[in-house]
């Protein structure tokens, strides 16, 4: 059936479009179409002006998409980049590389929202439509490159018949245009004629449901595209003299048996033993092949390549690996290669004057190359003379490939300078190069700075190299299709196109010719049939039997359903141990699952064709899986949807510009007329330490009554001489008029602003400003408090300083006692004053800016000597004179002593290291006249009591903030316990503020009491899923991205104290010179808070407060109150017991020591399945025990992180936040438990059924003893230890948690002697790579990047430190990376303090 668009669609051709080129854009406008051109010919430009005309249905917001096939991945970005330079069109490239088989339906929405073109392989099309990711109706075209492909199983002929045919069938008008690419529409082996080529052709048709369109005849395309002339290359056989053959042959044949034998003694596991002797065949066969086809040189080279990984002979662009194989198969392998390099080596000659290729009719007479290796080298040479030459060789064998480009690139240099690489895809099991190795090997190609690429058939297709002169086909093409686009390859003008093959070999020659006539013979099968309409597709697609989703109309039929039970059971829990996989038993008919699915088996009724039988069962088990939900609704594994959203949760923006939030106790607005109520608190301040300046108490006057643990509070601050106690007592309410409010903010602006600023810069016009007015804003009065025994409690004499002037002054001074020999009155700045006024007084000296405290009157004047640094001894009235160009006029009065103010300081930093200076600077001798009084009468004892306000404020204004981050959480919920509010400060204090705590002990516990929490709540309440999907779902909760999203829809980051706090930019009540704004934010339409300013809050600080909180509330008000919190936060969690459902048709003791496991564990069982349950490994296949041990240790790691963490919390109370993390690191890693597991023998319970786990457990009891600690804790091995071995110690606590109902206390008791000795502070070390990294931060080393390499199968890791222009290096070898580079860092550190002194 035919669907007409051309009405809608205009014709949106290229400028350089041929004529033939418009031609077949026409007729794909109109109808399905097989564009069938030869290579060169401009294919791709049609689909892109096809793609140009269909734009305006494409283009965003519109649904639709455009899809352009390609069967390689290396040509996904090649059509992608044609696609982009010619059109407009936003394009998408996908290939499995991306992951996109991991992909669920909300990632391709948001892909298929973004691209109006997308550029990607058959499969992950095929999988789209069947999972309903994608669906045909959105898809307006569909591009399919090189469709010849389209036959059996292929993907492509796959989406035609299981979607377009099958809704073609059911008439559907929204179907995609068709549009196929091909040189060479069919297959076959050998060349047809003109009838069998149309029964061929017709086939293709019918499947892609579209017509064929060509040229006439090759002359059409002549006119534009050059065509490579075909020359054919002879060659005579002759064989590898006999006996050395012979000899060579039997050698390789005993190595490949003595290797294969020793396979046995290893004692492999089944699986290993099977795989390593097939690569070891495989290895020999393709020796064997190099013999009879190569020659014994080339069959030395192979011998390197196969065991290069083991020699330093090639680099890694030569390793043939063979798959992954564990680290002894690997060696039996290497031995193999290394044993058959000597063999072939013993036949080849040596020696500094000898290299292959210096006559080669003498080494194809020794056997070293054949006849056809002589005749490529002959052909390559016959071009020596062409400059710039690009040819490909194509070879039929990834071998082949490689040992050619070493015969060429030893031989070339000597003719020319040539250089060779090969290109190899995938080929029985032996993979090749990376595809971006692939693509770099193509671009040097493009470029000329390689002339020869060796090539297996993966260049054939569609790739575009249009510089190519030279194509050589070393091995003759297999099919019609392959020789044309081998040949195709060769782009220049008068290029040569190469068929090498054997004189004799007559039928060879036959088909080869066949070949060179089937193009025009296919273009005249086409054309004659072009007017036929397409056959409809015979089969039996609606036939087959497919399950459909009715909600998202995904679909699984028998063909795809064993390739979803394999993805399935991909995505179940596994180890190096145990790869989960479905197993088919032919006899019993039955399919069984690994024990982590929830369908254990299905079973095939005898009545059913026994070649589909498998398929069937697959397809009742996909169906089965669904309907219980471990298949979605778009039938992919629920562990897929699941790491799908946490991965959206992670990528989810998150503003790091958050508010810092204001306690509203300390703002409000004044009102003009009337008295105002404020309630008075008492700062006693004692010094702890010795001064001659004393403290005095200071008076907090606000309008808030403060709640009583803030009222009440004490704490210290870290004076650099001491100790200051700090102590707040509520001593009863005042009223102030309108007036004394104003001289009170007079008073502690003036004295605070010049404490800070040091100058009276602004002062004036901050004090003359209006400072009444509604304007929100920091209102409370810090004013000097009397001495105890006044009645009054604030010293008004002191406030009314600020309100200083001579006139007022003078005459309440005229009959006041002086010292002797003191004149009464002295002259000043502002005239004539009492000596009593300026003895305590702030003055202001004009001549340098400076403010001084004047202490006292000096027995000095101005005539009196002053020594100068430089020893001169000068009268002040000369220094004066020459330092200030200042001439004093009353020489003869006293001098006064003035003091420098106070330097402000953090008082609450922990380890403050700036020191105030003390030295006989911190006074000067000033003449009166010089000084202009600013306060008085104020003492110095004010301005230094005053000097720690900023600090004991921020104090106040931090716990305020906690107060009310606490009453919004007590506005959520009614609970008992009351949390101090200092316990809720710790928790919203970063390490950055650098005060005597910070959250990182709150947050450690909190972490595990989290992590403990949600574990349980998922194991309950989903005992049907997997560990895999468990812990998705526990990422879900507990990750960074997830907690930070918890707090921020709490608003916690504006009470997140992240910086150290700065006196200077400390905000004045009252001083509206600083700029700062309040706004008003609601919380819950009733708490009112106030934004004082923005800053940077990082996603993970917000984490760690919602954690720290957490273990705020569990350390102070226990589980309750830690749960109720969560609640608030919207973690919905409890502790409530749910019965945990499994169905065990086996007993326990028939399998187990039940009672030497339970004396052991000091613990009964209620239910000994349990125990069964938490000793059974995932490869331990008995169908009676339905489970294995990994969802008990999904809890058991949980719960026993959670018991120790709190073990040490409450046994160490006075542990620094530091050595908290790393005794619970210490104690509750892998390698701790393990070392528990083997010290309790509990190894020999483990029921599993791998021999590779059997053969490291008995490496690790046997080298157990050599461990130089006896302790189970700490980082002290060097060996890895299996991680079964600790998975077991966490399956048994979560058994034994299950089992006593969820006691704690019972899990502790019974794991704690397997755990003992637990680590102590005393006992504690920190991770080496940790103390490392941290010994480099703090010293600024340069730690550089670690280097990784393999050898052996072994993992090697070389640390390096550059510290004071000495290099620190040390390379460590272990089973696993992370077991290397500890001990790496432990060698590395070791050297570090005993070269360098620590301090």
């Amino acid at each position: 059936m035919e669907i007409d668009r051309s009405q809608q669609l205009s014709v949106d051709p290229l400028p350089f479009a041929r004529s033939y080129q418009l031609e077949a854009l026409e007729l794909a406008i109109k109808q399905n179409t097989i564009v069938f051109l030869d290579t060169g010919s401009g294919k791709t430009l049609i689909a892109i002006m096809l793609l140009r005309s269909y734009a305006y249905l494409l283009r965003k917001p519109s649904p639709f998409i455009a899809v352009f096939l390609v069967p390689q991945v290396v040509l996904v970005s090649q059509q992608a980049e044609a696609v982009k330079m010619h059109t407009d069109l936003n394009v998408g490239m996908y290939c499995g590389d991306m992951g996109v088989d991991f992909w669920d339906a909300a990632t391709w929405k948001e892909e298929i929202g973004k691209h109006e073109v997308l550029v990607m392989t058959p499969a992950i099309l095929l999988a789209g439509l069947r999972h309903s990711f994608f669906k045909l109706s959105m898809i307006k075209v569909l591009i399919i490159d090189e469709c010849h492909h389209a036959r059996g199983k292929h993907p492509y002929a796959c989406i035609m018949t299981e979607f377009y045919h099958r809704q073609l069938s059911y008439a559907r008008s929204d179907l995609p245009r068709i549009f196929g690419m091909t040189a060479s529409p069919i297959k076959t082996k050998s060349g047809d004629s003109e009838n069998s080529c149309w029964q061929k052709i017709s086939e293709l048709e019918t499947m892609m449901s579209s017509k064929v369109y060509t040229c006439a005849s090759e002359s059409v395309l002549a006119q534009f595209i050059p065509f490579s002339t075909p020359k054919f290359k002879f060659y005579s056989h002759k064989e590898i003299p006999c006996t050395l053959y012979d000899r060579l042959a039997h050698d390789l044949q005993s190595l490949e048996k003595k290797h294969l034998r020793s396979l046995k003694i290893l004692g492999l596991g089944e699986s290993a033993a099977d795989a390593t002797g097939k690569k070891i065949k495989k290895i020999f066969l393709a020796l064997i092949f190099c013999l009879d086809e190569l020659g014994i040189w080339l069959g030395l080279k192979a011998t390197q390549s196969f065991s290069c990984n083991e020699s330093d002979i090639c680099n890694d662009t030569d390793l043939i690996p063979w798959g992954k194989l564990d680290v002894r198969s690997q060696a039996i392998v290497n031995n193999f290669s290394l044993a058959a390099f000597d063999a072939f080596a013993s036949y080849v000659p040596s020696g500094p004057d000898w290299s292959i290729g210096d006559n080669v009719e003498a080494n194809v007479d020794a056997g070293l190359v054949t006849s056809k290796v002589a005749c490529l080298i002959e052909s390559l040479l016959e071009y020596r003379d062409l400059k710039d030459i690009r040819c490909i060789v194509f070879v039929e064998r990834v071998v082949t490939a490689v040992v050619l480009h070493y015969l060429l690139n030893e031989l070339l240099p000597k003719y020319s300078s040539w250089k060779s690489k090969y290109i190899a895809g995938n080929n029985s099991g032996l993979q090749s190069q990376t595809r971006k190795k692939q693509n770099e090997i193509v671009e040097e190609f493009r470029q000329g700075m390689v002339n020869i690429i060796v090539a297996t058939s993966i260049l054939e297709e569609g790739l575009d190299v249009q510089s190519c002169n030279l194509v050589i086909r070393f091995d003759p093409s297999s099919t019609v299709c392959s020789f044309i686009q081998s040949r195709g390859r060769a782009r220049m003008q008068h290029s040569d196109y190469i068929l090498m093959m054997k004189s004799e070999d007559f039928a060879t020659r036959s088909r080869l010719e066949k070949y060179l006539a089937s193009g025009d013979i296919m273009r005249k099968a086409s054309l004659r049939h072009a007017s036929l309409p397409c056959s409809p597709l015979q089969s039996d697609v609606n036939d087959e039997e497919v399950y459909y989703v009715e909600s998202t109309g995904a679909s699984v039929t028998l063909n795809s359903s064993v390739g979803l039970i394999y993805f399935y059971c991909s995505r179940l829990p596994s180890d190096c141990y145990f790869k989960p996989a479905p197993r088919w038993d032919e006899k019993t008919r039955t399919l069984h699952l690994p024990k982590s699915c929830p369908l254990q088996k299905v079973v095939v009724e005898e009545n059913i064709n026994s070649r589909i039988m498998k398929q069937i069962a697959c397809l009742e088990a996909c169906k089965k899986l669904h309907e219980i939900g471990a298949l979605t609704d778009n039938l992919v594994p629920d562990i897929v949807v699941e790491e799908g959203t946490v991965q959206e949760c992670g990528n989810k923006h998150y503003i790091d510009e958050q508010p810092s939030y204001f306690p509203p106790e300390l703002v409000g607005c004044r009102p003009k007329n009337s008295k105002i109520m404020y309630h008075c608190y008492l700062i006693e301040l004692k010094q702890n330490f010795g001064y001659d300046v004393p403290v005095h108490d200071i008076m907090l006057v606000m309008r808030s009554k403060l709640d009583s643990d803030v009222g009440s509070m004490n704490f210290d601050l870290d004076v650099d001489r001491g100790s200051l106690a700090v102590n707040f007592k509520y001593v009863g309410e005042i009223h102030l008029s309108p007036d004394h409010v104003l001289l009170c903010r007079r008073f502690q602006i003036t004295l605070l602003r010049v404490l800070i600023d040091h100058n009276l810069n602004n002062l004036k016009e901050l004090l003359d400003g209006d400072c009444s007015g509604d304007n929100i804003e920091i209102d409370y009065l810090l004013l000097p408090a009397s001495g105890k025994d006044v009645k009054s409690l604030i010293d008004w004499e002191c406030i009314t300083s600020v309100d200083f002037s001579c006139e007022k002054f003078c005459e309440y001074h005229l009959n006041c006692s002086l010292p002797k020999g003191h004149a009464r009155c002295v002259q000043t700045k502002d005239g004539s004053v009492c000596t009593c006024m300026l003895r305590n007084s702030l003055v202001y000296t004009p001549h340098n800016g400076h403010v001084y405290c004047i202490t006292g009157i000096l027995g000095l004047n101005g005539n009196s000597l002053l020594k100068l640094r430089d020893g001169r001894m000068v009268t002040y009235k000369k220094y004066f004179q020459e330092r200030h160009g200042i001439k004093l006029h009353f020489d003869q009065e006293s001098l006064l002593n003035g003091r420098h103010l106070f330097q402000l300081q953090n008082y609450l930093q922990r380890c403050r290291k700036q020191k105030e200076k003390e030295s006989g600077h911190t006074t000067v001798e000033l003449p009166p006249e010089l000084c202009k009084i600013i306060m008085s009468p104020i003492s110095i004892t004010t301005f230094y009591s005053f000097s720690f306000v900023p600090s004991i404020m921020h104090r106040l204004e931090s716990l305020l903030m906690a107060v009310n981050l606490k009453k919004m959480h007590l506005d959520h919920c009614m609970q008992n316990e009351v949390i101090p509010t200092i316990k809720v400060l710790e928790a919203i204090t970063t390490k950055k503020c650098q005060e005597s705590f910070h959250l990182e002990s709150l947050e450690t516990l909190g972490d595990s009491f989290l992590k403990y929490a949600a574990t349980q709540q998922l194991f309950k309440t989903y005992q049907n899923q997997h560990e895999g999907v468990l812990s998705v779902k526990k990422e879900k909760i507990i990750s960074n991205a997830a907690l930070c999203k918890f707090g921020c829809d709490r608003k916690l980051p504006g009470f997140i104290r992240n910086e150290s706090f700065d006196p200077i930019k400390w905000i004045i009540p009252g001083d509206r010179y600083q700029t700062y704004a309040l706004s008003e934010e609601l919380f819950l339409s009733t708490r009112k808070i106030y934004v004082r300013e923005s800053r940077k809050v990082k996603s993970k600080t917000v984490a760690d407060v919602v954690e720290a909180l957490i273990g705020a509330f569990l350390s102070t008000g226990g589980e309750t109150a830690a749960l109720l919190f969560m609640d608030w936060m919207g973690i919905k969690v409890d502790f409530h017991v749910t019965p945990y459902e499994r169905h065990f048709q086996v007993h326990a003791e028939k399998l187990l020591n039940v009672r030497h496991l339970e004396s052991l564990l000091n613990y009964s069982f209620r239910d000994t399945s349990l125990l069964l349950e938490a000793l059974t490994h995932g490869s331990y296949m008995l169908p009676e025990i339905p489970r294995c041990y990994q969802r008990l240790e999904f809890l058991g790691d949980a719960v026993l992180d959670y018991l120790v963490t709190m073990h040490f919390y409450h046994k160490y109370p006075g542990l620094s936040p530091e050595l908290l993390t790393d005794m619970r690191s210490a104690s509750t890693n892998n390698d701790c438990y393990a070392r528990s597991a083997v010290k309790f023998e509990l190894h020999k319970h483990i029921l599993h059924a791998s021999q590779e786990l059997h053969r490291h457990v008995v490496e690790t009891v046997n080298n157990f003893d050599k461990l130089s600690s006896k302790s189970t804790f700490g980082w002290e091995s060097e060996t890895t230890f299996p991680k079964v071995l600790g998975d077991v110690i966490e399956s048994l606590a979560g058994a034994i948690l299950v089992d006593s109902g969820y006691n704690k206390e019972i899990v502790f008791e019974s794991m704690r002697p397997l755990l003992e000795p637990l680590i102590t502070p005393e006992t504690v070390t920190p991770h080496p790579v940790k103390e490392l990294n941290e010994l480099c931060q703090a010293r600024h080393y340069n730690l550089k990047e670690p280097t990784k390499t393999r050898n052996k199968g072994m993992a090697l890791v070389t640390i390096e430190v550059e510290a004071n222009g000495i290099s620190f290096k040390h390379t460590a070898t272990a089973a696993d990376k992370k077991t290397a580079k500890k001990i790496a860092s432990k060698e590395v550190l070791k050297s570090l303090k005993e070269q360098i002194p620590m301090k």
